[in-house]
């Protein structure tokens, strides 16, 4: 048994109807949406046509909704419909990056997700969704799929249907008769920042600049980005966390072993975890719930798997503080296995950010090798500062800086690579069109390429080379943090700026 939906273009009149008898039987709080009716308009007056879509959750068969969630609250029922149960939720919003179809939400009022779960109470009742029974023309048609003498797998047989995305794999339950292309990929269409009745208040690209002459999108529901700076500033402690305890290892193992890596360099790693930790937990809709991570856990969700991994660094970390602290050395074993637990703590995150399949930007295979590289330009640039600043011998401080002249270096290459390379598909190439062109252009070349990434090579290599001393070159590494920050803030940003509804 497989619950489905054939939606009819042709039969829509664009009444909403369905909207609000689904708000209604489910009681959807004013300014979110399970199930909605968005406009499309083409042509040149006086030769024009509107169009409908309706849009909702697939209920996936492959939904990656049910991976990325950490808490398994989200989950598929044996007749195929995918449901939530609110009452595990956390209120991370991974699913709604995970979702290639904006489908689900925060409610308001309980701080958790929630999506169209197929009415399954009534479903449950031997009723039809609220949507199919208001619907006046017929257009919205729900039954199993698998029954072949069911009018929607009927439907589905005869007719020519299409389905949303489906290069994204997800094999959707929602089948559309009727529809217009321009309706079901809303990067082909143009928005402006007003609808006939409303205005956006979404943070999505305006599309008009990249298809003027496109269909136009007159009226939607708002889809804000779920995340923000808060998510970046966890990627940029988690990355120095991380690089610390691995720079540290670097230099144990080309010979440094004085006080600046055997204590200070553990003491910033666990500080800059204990930030990561509250970042992620102050991220949470629901930060009550923050420790069903370890006792819901859904071990397919790198969300899951990276709070393990952390806590296993931490782990790392606070042994090699004691030893540094009681014996003044670092055994060969502990510096290996820390610095395996750091390239996992700084890389995991390019697993979860793929596991968030609805963001095309985000599923670059360079990511994790960003993730190593920025990983080491935090924790060198944190032990420069620190050297200097403690007055440390001056191999260490010469050290940290030439690690962080070649992994700012290998940064910068690989951010003009991801620049100059063909992208997987149209959503990356606006995406990556939005951080180089549009929006966030002006502060990623000055703020990420010129100060956060040039400055810091030119002023390291001036260092190495003994034109500057140490009191000047060392603002380098505070540029690099900076530039850092820049890069995770507008990387976020930029992989949803792209409509995906």
């Amino acid at each position: 048994m497989r619950y489905g939906f054939v939606l009819d273009q042709d039969r829509c009149i664009g009444c909403h109807a369905c909207t609000v008898a689904c708000k209604e039987e489910n009681h959807v709080p004013i300014g979110v949406f399970r199930t909605w009716v968005k406009y499309i308009e083409k042509g040149q007056f006086p030769n024009t046509s509107r169009h409908f879509g309706v849009m909702r959750c697939n209920h996936c068969d492959a939904a990656p909704c049910i991976e990325i969630c950490p808490t398994r609250a989200l989950y598929r029922r044996p007749d195929g419909i995918v449901d939530f149960n609110s009452d595990r939720c956390i209120g991370c919003k991974s699913c709604m990056q995970a979702c290639p179809y904006d489908a689900l939400y925060i409610d308001p009022n309980t701080n958790t997700g929630a999506k169209c779960n197929f009415c399954a109470h009534r479903i449950e009742a031997n009723l039809q969704p609220a949507c199919v029974i208001v619907c006046p023309t017929q257009a919205i048609v729900a039954g199993d799929l698998d029954n072949p003498s069911s009018t929607a797998s009927r439907k589905v047989a005869a007719e020519k249907v299409s389905v949303r995305k489906a290069h994204k794999g997800t094999q959707p339950k929602v089948f559309y008769v009727g529809v217009e292309d321009d309706v079901l990929q809303p990067t082909k269409l143009s928005r402006q920042n007003t609808y006939a009745w409303a205005e956006r208040r979404d943070s999505v690209e305006t599309q008009s600049e990249f298809n003027p002459a496109g269909a136009r999108a007159v009226y939607d529901v708002a889809h804000p980005a779920p995340w923000g700076w808060k998510i970046a500033a966890y990627l940029w402690t988690k990355s120095i966390a991380a690089g610390v305890l691995l720079v540290a290892a670097i230099l144990l193992g080309l010979g440094s072993a004085e006080k600046m890596v055997n204590v200070v360099s553990p003491i910033l790693a666990l500080g800059a975890l204990a930030l990561t930790t509250l970042l992620l937990v102050f991220d949470l809709k629901r930060p009550d719930r923050f420790l069903y991570l370890f006792t819901k856990s859904n071990f397919r969700s790198w969300l899951v798997l990276g709070g393990y991994i952390l806590m296993a660094y931490g782990l790392a970390a606070l042994l090699w503080l004691l030893q540094g602290v009681l014996t003044a050395r670092i055994s060969g074993v502990l510096a290996v296995c820390t610095a395996v637990l750091a390239v996992a703590s700084a890389c995991y995150s390019a697993l979860l950010f793929a596991q968030a399949k609805g963001r095309d930007f985000w599923q670059s295979p360079m990511f994790i090798w960003h993730l190593l590289a920025q990983a080491l330009i935090g924790g060198s640039a944190c032990l420069w500062m620190a050297g200097t600043v403690g007055h440390a011998e001056t191999g260490l401080v010469r050290r940290s800086a030439l690690i962080l002249l070649i992994s700012v270096s290998a940064s910068f290459i690989m951010i003009l690579g991801e620049i100059a390379l063909p992208h997987a598909g149209e959503d990356a190439r606006l995406a990556m069109r939005s951080l180089t062109q549009g929006r966030y252009a002006a502060r990623f070349w000055i703020l990420t390429i010129i100060l956060g990434q040039l400055l810091p090579v030119g002023l390291s290599a001036l260092f190495l080379q003994s034109v500057i001393h140490s009191g000047t070159a060392w603002l380098g590494s505070v540029a690099a943090l900076g530039g850092l920050f820049s890069f995770e803030y507008l990387w976020v940003k930029a992989g949803q700026s792209v409509p995906l509804s």
